[in-house]
């Protein structure tokens, strides 16, 4: 297209003599002055008349070409305007120069033409991915609910053949179209749906989109069904795994000193005479009974603190200031750290930082992990905890918790939410995973990176 531009501007500056207008304008000219001189220096009007005749013949011509020209401009234009690229142009017109116009708005329309195709070939293979990907996808119109794709997956899933709009898929499950509607850029939400006699979960992920000056949604959706069934089932077995390692860990004592105790008393029950106890006996089944006391206690303990996984409350919602929030936080551990030598350091950006949560149960989640990132350290000069509250990427609110301890084995890591399991010789195992359950509860998430030797950071997604 540069080299047109060039051309066109070189054509500006040079006047083509052997242009048909030449030899127009100059009829035109003859017939103008023949019919002054016939009419005013001869009196011959009826030669005169003819020469006028003539002039308007030439100017008629003149505009009809200048006409053709700009014709043929407008049905380019209206060509480009209504994407009709079949239209072409010829012209029996000896005029290189319109020869040539009309060669560069074929060829324009020809380059037009060949980009629309390579488009719509690009169009078409990227939309027979979407329709043969193996994951659900859902595109439709935020304002009108038009549904724009629907492909093959999602309607596998959905067991659905026909629909128009959002709203006609109310018919598998009017929640599936609420978390539709309701759901914003990088929001993402479980939902279980019963399809006939099949029970599914899905995992939806939504996409707002700007098409053309339209509003447009993107869902994916995604069956984990099995996924999760698999990772129950794996749960259900640490579960178990810690529970009989707990419970066995108690009721081995207390069964060992049970039979103890009564093989000792059993001689005096048989003996044919009163055979009192000895001082000493009596001191070893004091002994014995404070043993089985004491590790039923533990015991109990050990179920309520399992019962209060199951027994969280819902969450009560307000709107809060996360300074305020550290600011408890810090005051209530500063006996703590002061005595252990451990430095609180509090960031937070924007100042005002504001999040929409339970504040007591927030609050029960930090104090867990503060206390955690206390009792990561060992003999070092320089200890510290780190509390961060910030934006990240999604826009979302986060608070994160970091200590420079030695950090937590890999194989530990991955462990360390699993109910009862602990890296510490006086812990329950209770707090993390508690933790996690309550931020779930606030529809965000718990996770934590670390690294031996370096420290550890739990992060709070809100």
């Amino acid at each position: 297209m540069p080299r047109c531009t060039e051309e066109w501007k070189s054509m500006d500056y040079r006047f083509n003599w052997k242009s048909p207008v030449v030899p127009r304008i100059f009829f035109l000219a003859v017939s103008i002055l023949a019919f002054g001189y016939f009419m005013f220096d001869r009196g011959s009007f009826i030669v005169a008349l003819t020469f006028l005749a003539i002039t308007a013949f030439q100017i008629k011509q003149l505009i009809d070409m200048v006409d053709q020209s700009n014709r043929d401009i407008a049905s380019f234009l209206d060509a480009v305007r209504f994407d009709d690229l079949t239209a072409s142009f010829k012209t029996n017109s000896k005029d290189p120069y319109v020869q040539r116009f009309h060669d560069e708005l074929n060829d324009a329309l020809t380059r037009l033409r060949n980009t629309r195709q390579e488009k719509d070939s690009e169009y078409l293979f990227y939309k027979n991915i979407v329709m043969h990907v193996g994951i659900g996808l859902v595109i439709f119109n935020e304002d009108n609910g038009k549904i724009e794709i629907f492909n093959s997956a999602a309607r596998k899933l959905l067991k659905v053949t026909k629909t128009d709009t959002v709203e006609d898929l109310k018919e598998v499950d009017a929640n599936l179209v609420y978390v539709f509607q309701r759901l914003k850029t990088g929001g993402n939400e479980l939902v279980r749906l019963k399809i006939g006699e099949d029970i599914i979960q899905l995992s939806i992920y939504a996409i707002e989109l700007t098409m053309r000056g339209t509003n447009m949604k993107l869902i994916s959706l995604q069956n984990i069904q099995s996924e999760l069934e698999e990772k129950e089932m794996e749960a259900w077995q640490n579960l178990v795994r810690v529970l009989t390692h707990e419970i066995m860990n108690s009721v081995t004592p207390i069964s060992s000193l049970a039979g103890t105790m009564e093989d000792e008393i059993r001689d005096h029950v048989n003996a044919p005479e009163n055979k009192p106890l000895q001082k000493e006996q009596l001191a070893d089944i004091h002994l014995s009974l404070q043993t089985i006391s004491k590790r039923s206690e533990n015991l109990i303990q050990f179920v309520k603190e399992f019962r209060s996984l199951t027994h969280i409350p819902k969450p009560k919602l307000q709107s809060f200031l996360v300074c305020t929030l550290l600011d408890e936080i810090a005051m209530l551990h500063k006996k703590e750290l002061n005595e252990k030598n451990i430095k609180l350091t509090i960031e937070l950006d924007p100042p005002d930082l504001t999040i929409l949560a339970d504040r007591g149960l927030i609050e029960q989640v930090l104090i867990n992990l503060v206390k955690n990132a206390a009792q990561a350290f060992e003999e070092q000069d320089e200890k510290s905890i780190l509390i961060r509250g910030y934006f990240n990427e999604k826009t979302r609110p986060v608070i994160a918790v970091k200590d420079n301890g030695t950090g937590i084995d890999p194989e530990a890591l991955e462990k360390i939410f699993i109910p009862f399991f602990t890296t510490k010789k006086t812990g329950s195992g209770i707090g993390l995973s508690l933790s996690r359950q309550i931020m779930r509860q606030h529809q965000g998430t718990l996770t934590v990176k670390s690294t031996v030797g370096e420290g550890t950071e739990f992060f709070m997604r809100f």
